[in-house]
């Protein structure tokens, strides 16, 4: 991970839509080739470190073919765009004919003038990899199909759904163990050795193209969540593991690019383990969405070795918008948690200005919504503040009330700090009621001075007593989903 921070903030863009609205903005078609500089220098917000281009590679033609005819997914893209027509159909990113970028978005060289733009403003360039499956129509379904998963006319007659012919052959269609295949994809075999051989090639050629990677669906490659999937299919499972024999192969070729898993089922440890730099945190998302502050609590009492090499997000791709799923204050509060948490963190186009209409990802353009200036002011100001908090020791902090006011349990505290001296303290009220409490502040070199505390949220002062401090802690009173963030001086 030279050249890159120890917990980056990354920014998610759905390159296909984002040129088609810029294009409508600017009164012209645009690719990556040709991006005014202006436009990312916007992109370009103090706080962030890196952009992930998501789904710049070649789609598939036989993808397309499906989508089109796919009623389910019709009816999804007439949810997405009220004035949808069949045109916005550009095919899913995540069904990957061949790993070039497509000439529509720019090709090659086209990305290498984005990457070339946002290095010069500090940012690192992200790009996807899809381990787990192909397009039916890649030409490795023909030339090597040995790489996939291979069934029998006889698999194929008693489960269309999960099979299809391709070059005289029988071939699996994508899925991980819990939902029906994927009708547009093909199942690579993770336990065959030269499908591990090509995938590190192709990860090694897609990082000459970029500074960090995200393996979507990672764990599925894991020998126990293949073996469990595909069974007698994939045949005997090999003494190594998948990534850890990939990895080798691409930290070799490339120590410094920074891969990313995309990562379910608390599978997030072990994919550390197995090589990976940074694993999706979705049990904090799913708290954060859907449980109480005692959930998220219990959480970040997680090791920091652990916390460190996870990446937090509120939405992407895959997620609906934050702005339904966490209205009003709510998201406010998951926001602040998120950018003032260890580890990476994931920030997602749209999410700033409030856009509520989730894109599925076959589609070229997003819906006209209006921004919410309001939030998009919040949102920035938070990347600014948060960037300097997160350095040095960080420690999950109790919070304790009184026997008439149990609101205390409402609340989220943690402090940033060099060794006895605390930095900067954060305190949240994760609940829809006013909570009250007393933040214990386990340092005990604030006892016997005045300390002032700053709230950068809203510029607010507190002048307290350390002893105070010491012995009872740091009281709080917080309205609903509200926050400090405080510096300690």
């Amino acid at each position: 991970m030279s050249g890159w921070p120890a917990a980056p903030a990354i920014y998610e863009i759905d390159t296909w839509p984002w040129l088609t609205g810029l294009g409508r903005r600017l009164g012209r078609p645009v690719t990556l080739a040709d991006v005014p500089g202006e436009i990312w220098d916007e992109v370009a917000a103090t706080g962030l470190d890196a952009v992930w281009l998501m789904g710049v590679w070649e789609r598939s033609p036989a993808g397309l073919a499906l989508a089109h005819a796919n009623e389910k997914l019709q009816v999804a893209f007439h949810e997405a765009l009220p004035d949808f027509t069949p045109a916005d159909v550009v095919g899913s990113p995540y069904c990957v004919r061949r790993y070039r970028v497509d000439d529509r978005l720019g090709g090659r060289d086209g990305l290498a003038s984005a990457r070339a733009e946002l290095n010069r403003r500090g940012l690192r360039l992200v790009l996807d990899y899809v381990p787990n499956h192909t397009a039916p129509d890649h030409p490795a379904t023909v030339e090597h199909p040995e790489w996939f998963i291979q069934g029998t006319p006889e698999d194929l007659a008693a489960d269309p759904a999960g099979w299809f012919p391709a070059g005289g052959r029988v071939l699996a269609h994508g899925r991980d163990p819990y939902f029906p295949p994927w009708p547009d994809v093909a199942q690579l075999n993770a336990f065959d050795p030269g499908l591990r051989e090509a995938t590190a090639s192709a990860l090694i050629g897609i990082g000459e193209q970029c500074d960090g990677v995200r393996c979507d669906m990672a764990m599925l490659l894991t020998n126990e969540i293949f073996a469990r999937t595909w069974g007698r299919f994939a045949g005997p499972a090999p003494e190594r593991e998948f990534w850890p024999a990939i990895v080798e192969r691409v930290r070799a070729a490339n120590p410094d690019l920074v891969l990313i898993a995309e990562a379910y089922w608390d599978m997030e440890w072990t994919l550390q383990q197995q090589g990976f730099d940074f694993c999706y945190d979705k049990r904090l998302y799913d708290r954060l969405v859907h449980e109480d502050a005692d959930a998220v609590r219990k959480h970040l009492t997680a090791g920091r070795d652990y916390q460190d090499r996870l990446i937090r997000f509120l939405e992407n791709h895959d997620e609906p918008r934050a702005a339904t799923t966490m209205p009003d204050g709510r998201g406010r509060a998951a926001a602040i948690a998120v950018a003032t948490l260890p580890g990476a963190i994931l920030w997602h186009d749209g999410q700033f200005e409030g856009r509520r209409a989730h894109l599925p990802v076959f589609l070229a353009r997003y819906r006209d919504e209006p921004a919410d200036l309001g939030l998009r002011e919040f949102y920035h100001r938070l990347l600014e503040l948060a960037a300097p908090i997160r350095a040095g020791d960080w420690r999950l902090l109790d919070c304790h009330g009184w026997a008439d006011n149990p609101t205390s349990r409402d609340l989220l505290a943690w402090a940033w700090h060099d060794g006895d001296r605390p930095r900067h303290i954060v305190v949240i009220n994760y609940g829809a009621d006013s909570a009250q409490g007393r933040v214990v502040l386990p340092f005990p070199v604030l006892a016997g001075q005045a300390w002032r505390l700053t709230n950068r949220l809203d510029g607010r002062v507190f002048e307290r007593g350390g002893d105070e401090l010491a012995t009872d802690g740091l009281f709080v009173d917080l309205p609903a989903w509200g926050a400090h963030v405080l510096t300690v001086e």
